[in-house]
């Protein structure tokens, strides 16, 4: 990238589109988007100008900073302000409701930059699907991404087959992905090398099960327009994997 862009992007990013990528940065620049590119909430312009690969790896930039200790100095106000009137997110995400894993804090987003469905081990169901569906294609969302982490309480519980009111049913469902995985060793709850490959078989189940139950979601991804993706989250090293 020339110094000019470089000096472009570092005065005007302060929101979801870092511009690290110099494709990316001389599409804003020849497009005439520097207001837009000022802007301290995502735009419509600047989400509908990425494709879904360059918004996982905005994502795998983020955590990368995240790592490092050097996130970006936002002004979550401004970001308030700006997507007030309007938001238009460039991804969707599916995770645990883990207190150590909030996705906008780990991949370095603002307000407005994503949509983010909760869930205590990041199970998928009806409804959000239907949440999902409208992310996608109703305000054009590019990625859908089923984030696990490691040492995940959801799957230690389900491996060892608690029970507690609702919870109960919940667990339940994470259940077929224990059966799934593969291991060699103690499959039990206290073995975290195990719950951790329980976490990640539960995402890939989650990842199929969308395409599965979803035609939205999967005619999109199918035409190019989302990509579907799984991740792990690792509480250790603060590192996100993206697979799928």
């Amino acid at each position: 990238m020339c110094g000019k862009c470089e000096r472009f992007v570092d005065l005007g990013r302060r929101n979801f589109l870092k511009l690290t990528g110099s494709a990316t940065a001389m599409e804003i620049v020849s497009s005439g988007l520097s207001t837009a590119a000022n802007a301290d909430a995502l735009t419509k312009a600047q989400r509908d100008k990425m494709t879904p690969n360059q918004i996982i790896e905005t994502m795998k930039k983020g955590n990368g900073r995240f790592r490092a200790g050097v996130r970006k100095n936002r002004n979550y106000l401004n970001e308030q302000k700006a997507s007030a009137t309007g938001q238009y997110p460039a991804a969707v995400l599916l995770s645990c409701i883990d207190s150590r894993a909030p996705a906008e804090v780990i991949m370095d987003l603002g307000i407005g930059d994503i949509f983010n469905c909760r869930v205590a081990g990041n199970i998928g169901n009806q409804d959000i699907l239907g949440s999902m569906e409208f992310a996608c294609k109703l305000s054009g969302a590019k990625v859908v991404v089923v984030m696990g982490h490691t040492a995940c309480g959801a799957i230690k519980g389900a491996i060892a087959n608690a029970e507690l009111g609702n919870l109960t049913a919940l667990l339940a469902k994470i259940k077929p992905a224990i059966e799934k995985t593969s291991y060699k060793g103690d499959r039990s709850s206290n073995n975290y090398a195990f719950v951790d490959e329980v976490a990640r078989k539960n995402v890939e189940m989650t990842v199929s099960a969308i395409r599965k139950d979803s035609p939205v979601l999967a005619q999109l991804e199918t035409s190019g327009a989302i990509k579907i993706v799984g991740a792990m989250y690792n509480l250790q090293t603060a590192a996100l994997e993206f697979f799928g």
